[in-house]
């Protein structure tokens, strides 16, 4: 099967994700301001998740164990 990732383009692995991100942290402003308060779980209703947005968080679990 031939291989469809270009020759230029690597993947990127969590490591270097993370590096990329601390790298960019000092550039990002963050607006004064109170934060909002949280609601309280009982006062959500209606919330729905198409199935094919559930299944592609699904499958991203490396990324969040």
């Amino acid at each position: 099967m031939p291989n469809f990732i270009a020759p230029h383009e690597s993947e990127a692995s969590l490591i270097d994700l993370r590096g990329d991100c601390a790298r960019m942290a000092p550039h990002w402003v963050v607006p004064a301001g109170k934060a909002p308060m949280p609601v309280h779980p009982s006062l959500i209703h209606g919330v729905t998740v198409p199935p094919a947005s559930a299944r592609l968080i699904d499958q991203m679990s490396e990324y969040g164990n």
